[in-house]
């Protein structure tokens, strides 16, 4: 297990990460939110309770990486975490698609790259271990749109990941693994936010990267 006694863990992103979690901030009810975050909290509660985890999610609907750039200082530098994990990207996917008139929202490859790279390069040195982690569209059929313009944004997280010293997790995998035997109505209604059998998936692919004993 490679998270230590007493260590601050910090997980960003967007809905997927907020999931509900509690305005009011951290230490209120639900500040972890409904999700992966929350998921990931109980079980190092339950398995290392000697460690004292500290779990904090910073993730808000909607963002993306636009977004976690002009809240960087605040939400991830200034809360000195040990670990810190990313998981960014469904929205500057989605944006295309389900406004595609409206390009001020669309955050294309090259700015999703440069921005990420930026802040992961920043943020390196400052943190004890850093988790990239990718987007995903919950859609077997990878010549779909979407999905294929997703895993184009996932192979550019895995790119970065490669560059630095970080531990990469790659959700759209793990999904994958998951999909041949599951069709996608039962862990999603849009095909973006997972119920709770999804979260759990991004859960486990997180942990096992992190060396959870199981």
């Amino acid at each position: 297990m490679r998270l230590q006694k007493k260590e601050k863990f910090v997980m960003i992103g967007d809905s997927i990460t907020d999931c509900g979690r509690t305005v009011a901030g951290e230490g209120t009810r639900d500040d972890t939110g409904r999700g992966y975050v929350a998921q990931v909290e109980a079980l190092l509660n339950v398995v290392y309770p000697d460690l004292s985890i500290r779990v904090v999610n910073r993730g808000i609907g909607g963002n993306t990486v636009r977004d976690l750039k002009a809240r960087w200082q605040r939400d991830v530098l200034d809360l000195q975490a040990d670990w810190l994990s990313i998981m960014i990207g469904t929205n500057d996917v989605w944006r295309q698609f389900d406004h595609p008139l409206m390009p001020e929202l669309h955050v294309y490859e090259e700015e999703y790259e440069r921005t990420l790279r930026e802040l992961v390069e920043q943020t390196r040195p400052q943190v004890k271990g850093l988790i990239l982690m990718t987007p995903f569209y919950l859609e077997a059929n990878r010549a779909d749109l979407m999905r294929a313009k997703m895993d184009i944004y996932g192979n550019i997280v895995k790119s970065i990941a490669e560059s630095y010293d970080t531990i990469f997790v790659d959700t759209q995998a793990a999904f994958d693994n998951l999909l041949e035997y599951t069709y996608t109505s039962t862990l999603s209604g849009d095909r973006v936010h997972p119920n709770q059998v999804g979260h759990m998936v991004i859960t486990r692919a997180l942990l096992n990267a992190l060396d959870f004993s199981w």
